[in-house]
């Protein structure tokens, strides 16, 4: 079917903010969060359902294999927003749904000679780790898609029942809906049905017109009994639309805030759950929000075309954080080639960053919160633009290294509480609780304390050697440290140690 390009985005363009601009607290920003709205193609200020509470669900992953970078963003894009909201004063839900039954997962379950729950549960696990790898705090409720099959036949009745459904003639078990019978199907990409074509691997059998979609899939020979259910049109399983209308009516009501995920979603997924969700009589989501893609050679990051850096590998080569700072600093509604040059820049953007906290935690230890920077505060109401938004935490670090050479104590006060509070909002704060659990972010995190005590020990031996004047010892010191990736750098307040950078990697299947 026809596809749109992304919408475009001027945030990059935009000159950076003033971090000298007037400070405003969280709670009391001035002007209102405006937002894309994917629906109406325009920026519009956000007003939730219900004051002072927000409800947000997001597609989540087909658990079919191993989450890659290209994934990952849309849950760091949707992790920001949640925490602006969070800062702007907001009650924030979310649900972010796991397709844990698709053609798919039965296809590569049999392949693997597994049972087709056992290979989703795999990469649902896989899933969470990456949550956690790069700082994302878990939904309020994750549910599973074979978890709601009665919500889902209940939606179908409905639909069967206002005239927006059928059950195949050919006594295959499917029940489509009927496009032509709802005329505001294709508003949400902005196509009109006339113009579409059928996708190129839906199956016509039963369809009254090669443009509806399935809400039900009767049971076929060879499927695992085990991935059917029964209803009143047969035993069978669920279409991936029916699914996500279901959940999110459950657990958010007829109405709610915000529906997104990334930008390939948005036809014909959230089409079809738009169309099947107001047909049932839901006024559903008020906003569409979607994320562009991470691309790779100019392609977007795919399983098919087996070009995914998969985030195990990615947070293995470079930090967590340095890999986090690299999906969110670009706005979300802005491509992001994959590169190592790029990961690598993010990492000593960040090294840069925490350098100054450091230092600045040192003089300052006592140092008190701060409010946001005013601009910082603009820019992320304004369709939350993280590169202004970073562009006034780079300033507040300026500043702050400014005030720190000057010996400047109150301003460099001042700038360090500033750039924690941005840091906070941004989801890279170091001290943040979410860097400290478990999964695969917390499994290094469990051995820092071991390592910062051997490292100061090593450092302790080598201030000593060049006490002495036993240069040879000194040099063997830091020779021992480098072969193992860890720099030492002597300041007027003492040596302070980090990680070299880290080696390429590439992207592959």
């Amino acid at each position: 079917m026809t596809q749109h390009p992304q919408a475009s985005s001027a945030a990059d363009a935009r000159p950076a903010p003033d971090a000298a601009e007037p400070e405003s607290g969280p709670g009391s920003p001035s002007g209102a969060f405006r937002l894309y709205d994917t629906a109406t193609r325009t920026v519009r200020d956000f007003v939730p359902v219900v004051p002072g509470r927000v409800s947000i669900y997001h597609c989540g992953l087909t658990v079919q294999s191993a989450p890659h970078v290209g994934h990952i963003r849309k849950e760091v894009v949707f992790d920001v927003l949640r925490r602006w909201l969070t800062a702007r004063g907001h009650a924030v839900t979310v649900i972010a749904n796991v397709t844990d039954i698709d053609d798919k997962i039965l296809t590569k379950s049999a392949e693997a000679g597994v049972p087709w729950f056992a290979h989703a549960y795999r990469f649902e696990r896989e899933l969470h780790d990456a949550y956690a790898a790069l700082g994302c705090e878990p939904p309020t409720y994750e549910p599973r898609a074979t978890g709601h099959i009665p919500e889902m036949v209940e939606l179908i009745e409905v639909l069967v029942e206002r005239g927006h459904a059928y059950a195949a003639e050919d006594g295959s078990g499917d029940v489509y809906f009927d496009v032509r019978s709802w005329p505001a199907y294709g508003s949400l990409s902005g196509q009109r049905i006339d113009d579409m074509e059928a996708a190129e691997d839906a199956d016509p059998r039963g369809k009254r017109d090669p443009r509806d979609f399935a809400l039900w899939k009767g049971h076929k020979r060879g499927e695992p009994a085990t991935a059917s259910w029964p209803t009143p049109w047969g035993r069978g399983r669920p279409g991936w639309h029916l699914e996500c209308s279901a959940m999110a009516g459950k657990y958010l009501g007829d109405e709610f805030d915000i529906h997104g995920g990334g930008l390939d979603l948005r036809f014909p997924h959230h089409e079809n759950e738009l169309a099947q969700s107001t047909a049932a009589g839901q006024r559903f989501a008020r906003f569409w929000m979607h994320n562009a893609w991470v691309t790779a050679a100019g392609e977007k990051m795919s399983k098919s075309l087996g070009n995914g850096a998969l985030v195990s590998e990615v947070t293995q080569a470079y930090p967590p954080r340095a890999v986090r700072f690299y999906l969110a600093q670009p706005h979300y509604r802005s491509a992001i080639e994959f590169s190592d040059d790029s990961l690598a820049e993010a990492t000593a953007a960040l090294a840069r960053i925490d350098g100054f906290v450091t230092r600045a935690a040192e003089l300052v230890p006592d140092a008190p919160a701060a409010a946001l920077p005013e601009a910082f505060v603009a820019a992320m109401d304004d369709d939350l633009s993280t590169p202004a938004a970073v562009a006034v935490l780079y300033a507040a670090v300026r500043d702050g290294n400014t005030a720190l050479d000057a010996g400047d104590l109150d301003t460099l006060a001042l700038q360090l509480g500033r750039t924690r509070a941005m840091l906070g909002v941004l989801g890279l704060d170091a001290d943040d609780p979410v860097w400290q659990r478990g999964g695969a972010a917390g499994a290094g995190q469990d051995y820092r304390p071991v390592v910062d005590g051997l490292v100061a020990a090593l450092v302790e031996q080598r201030a000593a050697a060049r006490a002495r004047k036993d240069f040879t010892a000194a040099d063997a010191v830091r020779n021992a440290l480098a072969a193992l990736g860890v720099v030492l750098e002597d300041t007027p307040r003492g040596t302070r140690w980090s990680l070299a950078a880290p080696p390429e990697i590439t992207t592959g299947a």
